[in-house]
């Protein structure tokens, strides 16, 4: 399969990566989201990333975003590529949506970082075309892609998306259909971690992740890094975690809820465990 013609569900932060990505390497993309004004805002966010790389040698960005068209609906494509916000029920209705309206040889992928594929594939009537094609923020920079089947995703489907990874420029991973799949599944107890050790006193957010930075030789410190991704996402992830494995390790540090119930997301909103 070749893929020529992508749909992207979702315009924000990870939507509109995977969508860059996908029109870079030459292919068609239909954006869509829900929300008044997110695909232009999506746009804008894919032209000061193609800028930034046009920097560095990379494309001129019009004729990476001439590839791509914002909709104000699902439409027809060889594969959707969801990447709406880390809710079952949310995504769930997405599923139901395409599986109603998309042509049945349509491949329905989710970007999901934790929810089970399984899941989504039974609120379709195609389970053996629906997998899980995580991509890792930023989406132009990193190059991990973990693909994950569901309880009856086919070999032509994994084979398919593993396939289409690296056309992309990534490398592939698979992972089995359980709760954080592999990379939440050590990365947000790390973080979670790193919330209570902040919320215990143990050192200051600047000395959490600058340890982690330099002990660890990570590129960004825990805290840092969940800033990045979204609080409100952590604790969202989090909780799929606790609920899928039952065991209390996964709840999520009170530290972390009671930013999100204050609105400090992290970048997004502006301030997390840092201001921006």
């Amino acid at each position: 399969m070749d893929f020529e013609h992508v749909l992207v569900v979702g315009a924000g932060q990870m939507g509109a990566g995977i969508a860059q990505v996908v029109a870079a390497s030459g292919r068609h993309v239909s954006l869509y989201d829900s929300f008044p004004g997110a695909t232009e805002r999506g746009l804008e966010t894919m032209r000061r990333s193609l800028g930034k790389l046009a920097e560095k040698g990379g494309a001129d960005p019009d004729e990476v975003l001439v590839r791509v068209t914002p909709v104000q609906e699902i439409v027809p494509a060889a594969l959707m590529i969801e990447a709406v916000v880390e809710d079952a029920a949310t995504k769930g209705e997405i599923f139901r949506q395409a599986d109603a309206t998309l042509p049945e040889p349509t491949i329905l992928a989710s970007n999901t970082s934790s929810i089970p594929i399984t899941s989504l594939a039974a609120a379709t009537s195609r389970p053996d075309r629906v997998i899980g094609m995580h991509f890792f923020n930023p989406v132009p920079v990193l190059q991990l892609v973990e693909v994950i089947r569901g309880l009856e995703t086919s070999d032509e489907t994994a084979g398919a998306i593993v396939a289409l990874a690296r056309d992309l420029g990534k490398t592939p991973a698979e992972a089995r259909d359980l709760p954080g799949f592999v990379s939440n599944r050590i990365l947000m107890p790390f973080i979670n971690e790193a919330a209570y050790a902040l919320l215990e006193g143990v050192a200051e957010p600047e000395a959490i992740d600058t340890i982690a930075k330099l002990g660890f030789a990570h590129p960004m410190g825990p805290l840092a890094l969940a800033d990045l991704i979204g609080l409100d996402t952590c604790v969202a992830i989090m909780e799929v975690l606790h609920h899928g494995l039952g065991d209390p390790k996964y709840a999520p540090c009170p530290l972390l809820r009671q930013y999100v119930q204050a609105g400090r997301l992290g970048r997004k909103s502006g301030r997390g465990f840092y201001e921006y």
